[in-house]
């Protein structure tokens, strides 16, 4: 990549004529090895420096005046801490393929222009001021062997699933965190409304692959709660035609296929990881349920309960649950979901509900991400009820499960 953006970009070409190592890491940051520097022992030390970066149609900018540094604290000739540089220890995470850079602190200095600091106009003034002062003192007392120019190509594979950059992971720092979905494969059964709007969510998280099921055409009612642009010629084609169209052109991974799901759909689930159930006709979560249970994939269910009291406003709750492979079976067969048909239901006939589907996927991903470790959790909740009329979540327990047998 770093050839492309030197050729979009004056200061990164001018970075690499000069002869930095520049390389670009899948995370968005650019990354400048080969910097000498030494150690309190004025040994000859090597290391590099990163910084995120990002796009703006095809230029690249930077975020501030700081960087990162994979390296001990640098030192001057006569053996003193350099102290024009603030900042402190600190870790970053990187991707595999730039596993030999490892950040240990980050630096903050500014240019000094008239007797004021100002910040850095490209990325070629950020690296010479930070070269020089890092390692300048190496330079200076190893002429021969402390040179930073030393034309090094490292190509890094792109290893992400997004067509686009995903340059505000970088910026958050929280780039060990969306890590932790890279392997993952994951299934979405029902792409409805509630199902739509996690499918959404999940193309903008860094799973592995999306796998999605449904055997309905897309009717005008889908639209009025389903997310993303709409196009005349999607009516009437399968939901599954219809949502490969609206993101495959932003992630890779994509797999939506027109069919229901049954007991016999144990093949589609092969390397499944994790899958989601939002489908509204209870005999049919049955039957997915007992398939999920029987490949012991973990899982979490989704639904709403709505009623119109006296013909007036519209109430009920939002409920989403989560089947952990040992505790899938016993969960089922408390019925924290409704796994008979009820015809009546207010659902199946009241579509303008969009922010519901929305706020339903949005629990279930919240529990998701809990699980996996992107989001901190203290307790062992499993099962969670929004209640509409006093907009209030009731949450169930593996404690007051253990409380109950």
């Amino acid at each position: 990549m770093y050839r492309q953006l030197a050729s979009h970009n004056d200061d990164i070409r001018r970075l690499v004529e000069k002869g930095y190592a520049i390389a670009v890491d899948s995370t968005y940051h650019l990354i400048v090895r080969d910097i000498p520097y030494l150690d309190a022992k004025r040994a000859l030390q090597w290391g590099a420096f990163v910084t995120p970066f990002s796009f703006h149609g095809d230029q690249v900018r930077q975020k501030d005046h700081q960087v990162f540094f994979a390296g001990t604290h640098p030192y001057n000739m006569d053996g003193s801490r350099i102290t024009e540089i603030g900042g402190g220890e600190t870790t970053l995470t990187l991707s595999a393929a730039s596993s030999d850079v490892v950040v240990q602190r980050q630096f903050s200095n500014k240019l000094i222009v008239n007797g004021q600091k100002v910040d850095y106009p490209d990325f070629f003034a950020k690296i010479e001021n930070y070269t020089r002062l890092i390692a300048g003192p190496a330079m200076a007392l190893y002429p021969n062997e402390a040179k930073p120019f030393t034309y090094r190509t490292v190509v890094t594979d792109d290893d992400t699933v997004f067509k686009i950059q995903d340059t505000m992971t970088s910026f958050a720092q929280i780039t060990e965190l969306s890590q932790k979905f890279k392997e993952e494969i994951v299934a979405i059964i029902g792409l409805g409304g509630t199902g739509a709007y996690l499918l959404d969510f999940l193309t903008k998280m860094q799973v592995r692959e999306i796998r999605g099921f449904d055997g309905d055409c897309f009717h005008r009612h889908n639209q009025f709660r389903s997310p993303g642009r709409f196009q005349l010629d999607e009516f009437e084609k399968p939901k599954a035609e219809v949502y490969q169209g609206r993101y495959e052109n932003f992630r890779e991974g994509i797999k939506l296929t027109a069919k229901y799901i049954d007991a016999t759909s144990a093949a589609d689930f092969e390397g499944v990881t994790f899958a989601f159930v939002a489908v509204d006709k209870g005999s049919a979560r049955k039957e997915i349920f007992e398939l999920l249970i029987a490949l012991k994939i973990p899982f979490i269910d989704v639904g709403m309960g709505l009623n119109r009291p006296n013909g007036g406003p519209l109430s009920g709750q939002l409920r989403a649950t989560y089947y952990a492979p040992e505790e899938a079976q016993a969960r089922m067969d408390k019925e924290f979901a409704m796994l008979v048909d009820h015809p009546d239901a207010e659902y199946r006939v009241n579509v303008q509900i969009a922010e519901l589907n929305a706020l339903n996927a949005s629990l279930a991903i919240l529990e998701y991400k809990k699980i996996k470790g992107f989001y901190f959790d203290s307790t062992t909740n499993f099962h969670f009820v929004f209640r509409i009329p006093d907009t209030t979540i009731i949450a169930r327990s593996e404690d007051d499960e253990a409380q109950t047998d």
